[in-house]
């Protein structure tokens, strides 16, 4: 097996650029499904509900897109045409989800027609989002895989930045941010439009700019032939023979995508209650809010980029892994006690040292314990299952827990906040290939 070659800046910036048209898409979507939801006029006990489809879609999607793309050679490339034909859907469908309560559909049918469009929505989003982290599997050596990832993490918070600001900066400029009850506010509705024409330009780029290699050089620098990729998609074998790091970084995925589901279902509620004191979802007060949960995480994207510059200078991984995951508990613990919308800037920024742990170690960890393996596709394909059955168990027990303390939306950011520091103690297991 040949060795890959290293491979000079712009190339690595190349292979993950158009993961910031899909971030923003992703951005716009964990910002403010809660709010186009509870605007609509779901109940906060049934706002997890609508957040089941979008890990359910990821974990059907990306284990077929990775099982599919491991046996496609075309011209274009074999992720290549995944992630185009995954961009294009997202763009189709950010034009049509923020439009659910225009139509004038009754509330359950525009509560029907939003989570249909959620439905595509995510699956597109999967689609498109999967081939990136393949590309660099594929095409990167391990010296610079962690690099490659980093990238692919400031590309991410970037592009998240500009999602979750969109509605705030719209507002700010004259777009309206209210509207009748039951529709989405103009400011939400360009954000998602001028967001789906960034996703399809970038991914274009990308598209132009990447030339995946031939069956021969895949097979010369992977070690894999293609009869044995055209052999894959066995997913029950492929996970009994998977390497043990798989499931120990799995488990800590588990309980940190916990945390994350929570924040999204949660944040804007409970920044409209604890700091401008409201719960009605048709008044100014909670679209303010709303718009400045968007601010919030874009605050934690950004402390997310300079973490993610940090973690690079730590030795020990685990250490730096389990610091952060901390840092992040420590974050959301704070969130229900503070009632300023400025000092609320200091927990996001602490979740963010976690996020941009779990965007670049995970992957950079699975990766190198499944060199050798084959069936790369396939592999982080189902390792997205760490991600996705989280979210899933979380969005399904989400109204119970609420109940259980107390109906308030902003205990649910303590649950998130026990839960990542448990994610942080269950890092201590993982063993870290040399």
């Amino acid at each position: 097996m040949k060795q890959k070659p290293n491979l000079p800046f712009w190339s690595l910036w190349n292979l993950s650029f158009g993961f910031f048209g899909v971030q923003i898409a992703y951005a716009l979507q964990s910002a403010n499904i809660s709010r186009i939801f509870a605007t609509l006029g779901a109940d906060p006990h049934s706002l997890s509900y609508f957040w089941i489809l979008p890990p359910l879609m990821g974990i059907l999607v990306q284990p077929i897109v990775g099982t599919l793309s491991d046996k496609t050679w075309t011209r274009w490339g074999r992720r290549i045409p995944y992630l185009f034909v995954g961009a294009a859907v997202a763009v189709l469908v950010m034009c049509l989800l923020p439009n659910s309560g225009s139509f004038g559909l009754t509330i359950g049918a525009a509560l029907i027609f939003g989570l249909v469009a959620l439905m595509f929505l995510d699956t597109s989003i999967n689609m498109a989002m999967q081939p990136f982290k393949m590309l660099v599997g594929d095409m990167v050596n391990e010296e610079q895989k962690a690099k490659a990832y980093s990238i692919q993490s400031f590309l991410c918070n970037a592009g998240s930045v500009v999602g979750y600001v969109f509605p705030y900066v719209f507002a700010f400029v004259g777009i309206s941010n209210v509207a009748a009850k039951g529709v989405i506010p103009d400011s939400v509705i360009w954000s998602f439009y001028i967001g789906a024409a960034i996703l399809i330009g970038c991914v274009i780029y990308t598209t132009t700019k990447v030339k995946e290699w031939n069956p021969q050089e895949y097979a010369e620098y992977n070690g894999t032939v293609n009869e044995e990729e055209e052999t894959g998609g066995n997913w029950i074998a492929l996970l009994k023979n998977a390497p043990s790091a798989f499931w120990k970084v799995g488990l800590v995925q588990f309980f940190c995508w916990v945390a994350f589901m929570y924040m999204w279902t949660y944040t804007a509620g409970t920044i409209a209650d604890t700091v401008w004191n409201t719960t009605d979802t048709a008044s100014k007060n909670y679209q303010d809010a709303a718009d400045w949960v968007g601010i919030l995480f874009a605050v934690q994207a950004i402390g997310s980029v300079v973490w993610a510059a940090v973690l690079t200078q730590f030795k020990n991984a685990k250490f730096a892994y389990a610091l952060s995951l901390i840092l992040g508990g420590i974050g959301f613990a704070m969130v229900p006690f503070i009632h300023d919308q400025y000092l609320l800037f200091v927990p996001f920024i602490l979740i963010g040292c976690a996020w941009a742990a779990m965007l670049a170690m995970p992957f950079a960890l699975v990766t190198n314990a499944l060199q050798g393996y084959g069936h790369m596709g396939a592999y982080l394909g189902l390792f997205n299952g760490t991600i996705c059955v989280p979210q899933i168990i979380a969005a399904a027990l989400g109204g119970t827990i609420l109940t259980l303390v107390g109906s308030a939306q902003s205990t649910m950011m303590l649950v998130a906040g026990i839960s990542l520091l448990i994610g942080a103690a269950c890092v201590t297991i993982i063993k870290v290939k040399k």
